[in-house]
């Protein structure tokens, strides 16, 4: 019970070829973690700023039709 397995040998042989394995793998994927951090911060602030600002409230025009004025589009 107080010795590790083969396949505890095995499953922690991976893991440390996939860490140290090549040259600057670990630096990209800290470097494309905090691209994600920083984006993520900048879709919050985003949301922030859009509900801060109330949303002008927009007039709908109704087209009334005077006497003698066509709408639409003639058909052949």
């Amino acid at each position: 019970m107080g010795s590790l397995s083969v396949w505890h040998w095995l499953i922690f042989l991976a893991v440390a070829l996939l860490l140290f394995g090549g040259s600057g793998k670990i630096s990209s994927i800290m470097g494309d973690v905090a691209k994600g951090i920083k984006s993520f911060k900048k879709g919050m602030s985003d949301e922030d700023e859009v509900a801060a600002k109330p949303a002008d409230p927009k007039v709908i025009e109704q087209g009334i039709k005077q006497p003698g004025q066509q709408t639409g589009t003639k058909v052949g």
